[in-house]
């Protein structure tokens, strides 16, 4: 639906799907963000026990013990040997929350810190550990419970351009200060 929606002329937009498996997306995630240098990847995983659109806040390393549509699971339980606990997004996701909620849209979005230690988070925290936290999740209700697909792309077209203005922004006031 948000490829048919498309986002603002100056943004590539590259759709992917990403298969439920762990080992796929330890060698997919970091080969996306080799090929295409993004600015920022926002990953959407359909959640059976969403009710709203949910921006996840960060990802998580440790944890994951459900098996994925291979019947596999990381012996380690982990993500990154090694790695931080947890990793934040750059993206501050209460200021896009309440943002795309003042827009009025007829879609709910709220935020949330736990993405469920599934393939969902472990993606998450996968792509966040690749791009140094330049990475977004967002977590849809299967379709019709409530929402359309078409709803569903519109509150998608509204999030990703308000993370990147969010993003734009946060990288202006960087730089500004390191000119000073």
């Amino acid at each position: 639906e948000l490829e048919k929606l498309g986002l603002r002329d100056d943004v590539d937009l590259h759709v992917y799907e990403v298969p439920v498996e762990y080992q796929t997306v330890q060698r997919l995630i970091p080969a996306l963000w080799k090929k295409h240098s993004p600015q920022l990847v926002v990953h959407v995983g359909v959640s059976g026990m969403a009710t709203t659109v949910t921006l996840e806040k960060c990802g998580h390393n440790v944890g994951y013990k459900g098996l994925d549509n291979c019947r596999f699971c990381p012996g380690s339980q982990c993500c990154v040997e090694g790695g931080p606990e947890c990793i934040d997004s750059i993206i501050d996701m209460d200021t896009v929350c309440k943002r795309v909620s003042a827009l009025g849209l007829d879609v709910t979005v709220t935020i949330s810190k736990d993405a469920g230690r599934y393939l969902c988070d472990f993606t998450y925290y996968t792509s966040l550990y690749q791009s140094r936290g330049r990475s977004a999740f967002v977590h849809v209700p299967p379709l019709g419970k409530p929402y359309s697909a078409e709803q569903l792309g519109r509150a998608l077209q509204a999030i990703i351009e308000e993370m990147l203005d969010v993003l734009e922004h946060s990288e202006d006031k960087i730089n500004c200060q390191h000119e000073h």
